[in-house]
């Protein structure tokens, strides 16, 4: 294993210059983490179908819009709401605005009238058959 020195000559001289540009990009970046989040999928195959599962909690069943254009399968969720509250001699109102967008490039072989969709506890199964000439076949092959 080799050992290297960095050499840290130009945070001593001048430490200032170096801060200023650390806590800029560093506050840019923690103050847009409510922003741009996208949900987590976990995708699989089975014999007759391949599954999407996607965690949005928060969410109705009426906020999502799957759509199916050739191979391209689109999910998108929005969801707005508003909270007054009103105390005292003022008024308080806050919105409340999540959205996203997700798009999957189907495989050959799915077949769009066998797509499904179910919201239950925070996650969206979406389930997209097979057509039968491209369902997994099993076969063993025995070496001669």
């Amino acid at each position: 294993m080799t050992l290297v020195k960095f050499n840290n000559k130009t945070r001593n001289t001048a430490p200032y210059f170096n801060n200023v540009f650390d806590s800029l990009f560093s506050d840019a970046l923690n103050k847009n983490q409510g922003v741009n989040k996208v949900p987590g999928v976990n995708i699989f195959e089975n014999e007759t179908a391949y599954k999407i599962e996607l965690a949005a909690p928060g969410l109705n069943k009426e906020d999502f819009k799957i759509d199916l254009k050739k191979d391209n399968l689109s999910i998108w969720a929005e969801k707005k709401a508003e909270v007054n509250e009103v105390a005292k001699d003022y008024s308080r109102k806050e919105f409340e605005y999540t959205s996203f967008a997700r798009s999957f490039v189907l495989p050959e072989g799915i077949d769009a009238d066998k797509i499904t969709a179910e919201y239950t506890n925070g996650i969206l199964l979406v389930t997209i058959g097979k057509k039968e000439e491209a369902k997994l076949t099993h076969k063993e092959i025995v070496v001669s």
